[in-house]
């Protein structure tokens, strides 16, 4: 099992405990739009770290990154493993190639 895949389970049995007693759970509790909102911030922040040349930072921040996309996924119901499908079925396809399939909206 890899690290993510560790976390997204804990994540998931996390989801399950009293919001009073898991960071986790009180930020699932409030919806999938605080989930959302959560991962933006920490997005933002990992952006920052880059442009600043912080290395260190965005090590920093991009583990926060991960663990907040985690617990925006579980907050809509699609797993790790979904994800992990859909890149897998994009692996060896060049991005422009890739990007040109998908639908125009």
């Amino acid at each position: 099992m890899s690290v993510l895949t560790d976390l997204s389970n804990t994540i998931a049995e996390r989801a399950k405990a009293d919001p009073s007693s898991s960071w986790t759970a009180k930020l699932l509790a409030k919806g999938p739009e605080k989930c959302a909102e959560k991962f933006g911030e920490e997005a933002v922040e990992a952006i920052i770290e880059a442009v600043k040349d912080n290395r260190e930072g965005l090590i920093s921040e991009s583990a926060d990154v991960l663990f907040h996309l985690l617990v925006m996924l579980q907050s809509r119901g699609v797993s790790l493993d979904e994800v992990m499908v859909e890149l897998a079925r994009r692996q060896g396809t060049s991005g422009l190639t890739e990007k040109a399939t998908r639908p125009t909206s």
